[in-house]
């Protein structure tokens, strides 16, 4: 076996680190979830990163402990947010590993096998995985745009319009509840229509937690603080917080571009609620609107 220079053994020992980390990552996933195909293609994930390990072992003739703080930092993200975002988060981090692979393969041709397991094998389990909550991201997505837009909206017009936080506050509340409910109905009904595997009942509760958890982040402000301004302006910046993160899930659990739908949904709530900002100011001139 030809013998590596100092650079590319370094380059093997992280690239080592790195395998071992990910096999017990992906045992202890294994070992977590319930369903027995995802069971088994975690598993299946697994091995083959221990076979990486091993193989990098080979020209280290080393052992590697693993990061402990990575695999609790990863494990914890899977749990919350589920297994599928948490592993294409990690995944994402490959893209590099991919790269320094193929350089090695100059000495270590071998590696190559190494790069098609990394880039072809794994993408293809993973996308096998079968996780309910990705099953109704469309419904989360109704439920938490329609809240963004509509109530942000509502919100920018009531500032103007009544001047006083508790009473937008509690508008807004009873505005939102009713929206969730009728949004949640609407979502039960297009999912029967559709015939598709969801539950139409599971489809709508996605769609009225979503919109109701948004609404309640937007009309925070309002229970606690006085100045109508700042609350408004806590509102925008909490409804630009709810895209950037959600969107942030999608871009990654779906593997969509990220830049574009955030963009998109942040100009289309802000302009919403531009717009109710001038009808809102149109309601208080014209009717002399004082409470």
């Amino acid at each position: 076996m030809e013998e590596l220079d100092k650079k590319t053994r370094n380059i093997i020992l992280a690239s080592q680190k790195n395998e071992i980390t990910e096999h017990i990552i992906y045992s202890k996933l294994s070992q977590a979830v319930k369903d027995k195909q995802n069971k088994e293609i975690l598993k299946q994930i697994s091995d083959d990163e221990k076979r990486h390990y091993d193989f990098w072992k080979q020209y280290t003739n080393k052992d590697v402990k693993p990061d402990k703080l990575k695999i609790w930092w990863y494990y914890l993200i899977s749990r919350i947010f589920g297994i599928t975002f948490g592993i294409k988060l990690m995944e994402r981090g490959e893209q590099d590993a991919q790269t320094i692979y193929t350089k090695i393969s100059e000495q270590v041709p071998s590696a190559k096998e190494i790069v098609y397991d990394e880039d072809v094998h794994e993408q293809k389990l993973v996308n096998m995985i079968d996780e309910e909550r990705l099953k109704y991201v469309s419904s989360i997505v109704l439920g938490l745009n329609d809240a963004l837009v509509e109530l942000t909206g509502a919100l920018a017009g009531f500032t103007l319009a009544l001047q006083n936080t508790n009473l937008i506050g509690v508008t807004g509340l009873i505005t939102g509840i009713a929206a969730s409910l009728s949004m949640g109905a609407s979502e039960y009904l297009s999912t029967k229509s559709e015939e598709s595997e969801k539950s139409p009942a599971k489809a709508a509760v996605y769609t009225s937690v979503a919109y109701i958890l948004t609404v309640f982040l937007l009309i925070f402000p309002y229970l606690i603080l006085i100045d109508v301004y700042l609350c408004l302006g806590l509102a925008l910046m909490d409804a630009i917080i709810v895209i950037l993160i959600f969107t942030f899930y999608v871009s990654v659990a779906k593997e969509i571009e990220f830049k574009k739908r955030f963009l998109e949904m942040a100009l289309i709530s802000l302009g919403i609620a531009g717009l109710s900002f001038v009808i809102g100011y149109l309601v208080n001139t014209i009717f002399n609107v004082s409470v």
